[in-house]
């Protein structure tokens, strides 16, 4: 059985991740506390993501973070990246303008 991972070493006593684990269950295990920072249901312009993944961080690479949560499957994007989304466990459809 595998054991939950622990996520309290990478955040500061605030809770802002102070840095991105190497290995891949932790990272992944990081980016998915970061993205229940973001509302379900909502589409977010690409400077408000930014501003999201920078509030909940302090090593000021916004951009990584943002490219790890799509990567990851976590937040979706059009492929202009003119819109984002969360991603759902149902399915990950483009937003209607």
């Amino acid at each position: 059985m595998e054991q939950p991972v622990r996520i309290s070493q990478f955040l500061n006593e605030t809770g802002k991740i102070q840095k991105l684990p190497r290995k891949q269950a932790a990272r992944y295990a990081v980016l998915v506390y970061l993205s229940e920072h973001f509302e379900k249901d909502r589409i977010y312009e690409e400077w408000e993501v930014n501003a999201v993944c920078g509030e909940w961080h302090t090593f000021g690479d916004y951009f990584l973070l943002r490219r790890e949560l799509v990567e990851s499957g976590l937040l979706c994007r059009k492929r202009d990246g003119s819109a984002y989304w969360k991603a759902t466990t149902d399915t990950k459809p483009e937003p209607h303008p």
